[in-house]
C-alpha cells in the first residue's frame, strides 16, 4: 500500500502573508464549516504569528475570535495549530517567561492543539521552553528549524539542530522553508536524515512559493519520508504564499502517495468565500505584487511573509529617497527599480549580519538595515551610518546567537559605539512582567478573562490590548479603511439600522418599476438596478427632489423596497444594513453606480 501524505491548511498565513489584516470573526465562523466539508486537509493552521495581535488592531477580540474559529474543528476532529516565536512568543521583540508559559495555557484552553515554534536564529536556547510549556500545557509540541541557504546552513546543521529538538521532547518536527529558497534536492536530504534518526517523529513541511521552487520541494520532501505538506487555496494561493492543494495533491497523487480526496464543490464555496473577504475591506490592505512569484527572491531570501510590510516601507520611503537623489544631481529610481535595489542590498548586507535566517522579527531587522543603507547612499553617506535599536540586539545576541560570523567592520562598528556584546541565555535580561499586567487589569477594573486570557492579551500586546479597550483602535482602524477606500475610488457607504433584511426582490423591483434595467455596475460580478429619471413627476419619492437625469437604484431594507439616488456619476453606492443595536453582523444589500 502507497504511503500517505496529509495536508494543512494554512488559512491564517495565506491571510497574513499577502496583507495587513485577517477576516472577522464572523467570517471565519462562516468558511469553517466549508473548509470542513472540502475533506482533504487533516489540520488547519487557525491562529499564532500576527494573528492576535491584527484582532486588537481592528478592534476586535482576539480570544473571542480564537475560540470560535477553533470550535468546528474540533468537532469534527481535524487538529488546530498556532505559530509562535519561541523567545518573542507572538510579537517582534522578546516576552518575559512568565508569560510566554501563559501563552500555552491560554492557547491550549482556547482550542488549539499544536504549537508550531521557531526561533528566527535556530537557537536551541530560545526553543528548549517553547516545547517544555506547550508539553506542559497539554498541547502537541513542534518544533520547526528556520530554514534558508547558504555556507553555514548545511544538512548536518539541520540534522543536529533536529537531534537537540527531539532530546528537549518535540513530538514533531517542521521544516519552516519561510522564503522558499531550500532548494528541493537540499530539504530531501533533510528529511531523510530525520526520519532515519527518528522514525517516530511526525515531520511538516511549510513553504512559501515566492521564489518557485515549492512544488518541486514539496515532491523531495514526499519521496524523503514527509508525513504532512502545507498547502494553501485560491484566491490566495501562489505568489508569495504557499501552492494550492489542487496542484500538490495531482502532483503526489501522481507520484504513486495516498492522498485525501477534495470536494470541488466546498473548494469552490470557500474559494469564493474568501473572495468575498477580499471584496469586503481586506483587499484594500493587499498590495498586488504579493500575487506574483519573483526568481529575484532566490538572491535575497526574503520570505513572502514579509512582502507586504516591505512594499509598505518602500513605498513609504520612496519618495524620500528620490528627494535625496534630486539633491545630490543623480538620477530618480522607480518603485520597481527600489525593489530590485532593495533585494541587492539585502543580499550584501545579510553575510555581514551574521546570517540570521530571514524570517520574522530578523527578515524585518535585515530589511530595515538594507533600506536605510539606501536612503544613507542616496544622501551620499556611508552604509551603516546608524542602525535601529532593534537590528543592534539582533547583532549584539540579546535575542539569541547569531549562527554565522559578523563581519570585522560591523564588530568594529558596535565598539566604535559602545556596545557590548551578551552571550548569556537570552531569556534571562526579561523578569517575569504578569503580576504588573495583573495590577493595571484590577486598577482598571479589567477582567482577567476566561483562563485568565485577557491578562494574557495585556501582557503580550500591551499598547494595541490599551488601545482596542479604550476604542481607539477601531475609530484608528475605520478612519484607515475609509482612507484606502477613498484611495481606490471605492464604495461610499450608506448605513441604516434595521432588525431584519429579507431577500432583494428583483420580481417585486421590476412590478414597481417597469423601466428598471439591471446593468453591471464597476464593482465585479455585482449587478445594480437602476432608473434613469427623464420624468420628475413620475419619479418615486427618495425623501429628496428628484432632478431630471438623476439615477434612481433600488434597494430592499426591512421596509420594503426603496428607491435611492446615486451620490455621484462614477462613484459606487454601498447599502449596508446594521443588524441591531449591538451590531451582529454588516449585511451589504446592493451594489451601484
Amino acid at each position: 500500500m502507497s504511503r500517505e501524505i496529509k495536508f494543512s491548511l494554512l488559512y491564517r498565513d495565506m491571510w497574513q502573508s499577502s496583507g495587513k489584516y485577517v477576516p472577522r470573526v464572523d467570517q471565519l465562523n462562516q468558511i469553517a464549516p466549508v473548509i470542513i466539508d472540502m475533506g482533504c486537509f487533516t489540520r488547519v493552521e487557525t491562529n499564532g504569528g500576527a494573528f492576535e495581535q491584527v484582532n486588537l488592531l481592528y478592534g476586535e477580540n482576539p480570544n473571542k475570535a480564537v475560540r470560535e474559529w477553533t470550535a468546528p474543528f474540533h468537532r469534527v476532529g481535524i487538529q488546530t495549530h498556532m505559530l509562535e516565536r519561541a523567545l518573542n512568543a507572538l510579537r517582534m521583540n522578546p516576552v518575559p517567561a512568565d508569560v510566554r508559559k501563559l501563552m500555552f495555557k491560554v492557547k491550549k484552553a482556547q482550542g488549539t492543539d499544536i504549537a508550531r515554534s521557531f526561533c528566527g536564529l535556530n537557537d536551541p536556547r530560545n526553543l528548549r521552553p517553547s516545547i517544555e510549556y506547550a508539553k506542559a500545557a497539554g498541547m502537541i509540541s513542534q518544533a520547526a528549524m528556520s530554514i534558508t541557504y547558504g555556507e553555514v546552513f548545511t544538512t548536518d546543521y539541520y540534522v543536529n539542530l533536529a537531534k537537540q529538538l527531539v532530546e528537549f521532547g518535540a513530538d514533531e518536527i517542521a521544516l519552516k522553508d519561510m522564503a522558499g529558497i531550500g532548494r528541493p534536492a537540499f530539504l530531501g536530504q533533510i528529511v531523510s536524515r530525520i526520519k532515519k534518526n527518528h522514525p517516530q517523529i511526525t515531520v511538516q513541511y511549510h513553504g512559501h512559493s515566492g521564489p518557485g521552487f515549492s512544488v518541486a520541494s514539496m515532491l523531495e520532501v514526499a519521496r524523503a519520508g514527509v508525513d504532512i505538506i502545507d498547502v494553501a487555496m485560491e484566491p490566495l494561493s501562489w505568489g508569495m504564499i504557499h501552492p494550492d492543494v489542487i496542484t500538490i495533491r495531482a502532483m503526489l497523487k501522481d507520484a504513486g502517495f495516498k492522498v485525501a480526496d477534495i470536494n470541488m464543490k466546498a473548494y469552490m464555496e470557500a474559494r469564493r468565500l474568501t473572495q468575498s473577504f477580499i471584496d469586503d475591506f481586506l483587499g484594500y490592505f493587499i498590495d498586488p505584487s504579493n500575487k506574483q512569484m519573483s526568481s529575484l527572491l532566490v538572491g535575497c531570501g526574503l520570505p513572502g511573509g514579509m512582502m507586504g510590510s516591505m512594499m509598505a516601507d518602500l513605498k513609504g520611503m520612496h519618495g524620500a529617497i528620490n528627494m535625496a537623489l534630486r539633491k545630490s544631481g543623480k538620477p530618480e529610481v522607480t518603485l520597481n527599480d527600489l525593489v530590485v535595489q532593495l533585494f541587492q542590498e539585502v543580499e550584501y548586507v545579510w553575510p555581514k549580519l551574521g546570517c540570521p535566517p530571514l524570517v520574522t522579527p530578523f527578515s524585518q531587522y535585515v530589511k530595515n538595515v538594507a533600506l536605510m543603507n539606501i536612503m544613507f547612499m542616496a544622501q551620499g553617506k556611508e552604509r551603516f551610518d546608524t542602525i535601529d535599536k532593534d537590528s543592534w540586539n539582533m547583532i549584539l545576541g540579546r535575542m539569541g546567537k547569531l549562527p554565522g560570523k559578523l563581519s570585522p567592520e560591523i564588530v568594529a562598528l558596535a565598539e566604535k559605539n559602545g556596545l557590548e556584546f551578551y552571550t548569556g541565555d537570552p531569556q534571562d535580561p526579561y523578569p517575569d512582567a504578569l503580576d504588573e499586567y495583573r495590577k493595571e487589569m484590577k486598577e482598571n477594573n479589567w477582567d482577567c478573562g476566561e483562563d485568565d486570557e485577557e491578562l494574557f492579551e495585556l501582557a503580550m500586546h500591551d499598547r494595541q490590548y490599551r488601545d482596542y479597550k479604550s476604542g481607539v483602535a477601531k475609530e484608528r482602524f475605520n478612519k484607515e479603511l475609509e482612507a484606502a477606500r477613498e484611495k481606490a475610488n471605492a464604495p461610499i457607504i450608506v448605513t441604516r439600522q434595521v432588525v431584519e433584511v429579507p431577500r432583494f426582490d428583483v420580481a417585486r423591483v421590476m412590478e414597481l418599476y417597469p423601466k428598471a434595467q439591471p446593468v453591471q455596475a464597476s464593482v465585479k460580478g455585482k449587478l445594480m438596478w437602476q432608473y434613469d429619471v427623464t420624468d420628475v413627476s413620475g419619479a418615486p419619492a427618495v425623501g429628496s427632489a428628484v432632478k431630471k437625469g438623476d439615477k434612481l437604484c433600488y434597494i430592499q431594507t426591512y421596509y420594503g423596497i426603496e428607491a435611492v439616488v446615486a451620490l455621484a456619476d462614477g462613484k459606487i453606492v454601498q447599502i449596508e444594513a446594521k443588524q441591531g443595536e449591538d451590531v451582529v453582523k454588516d449585511q451589504v444589500l446592493m451594489f451601484v453606480a
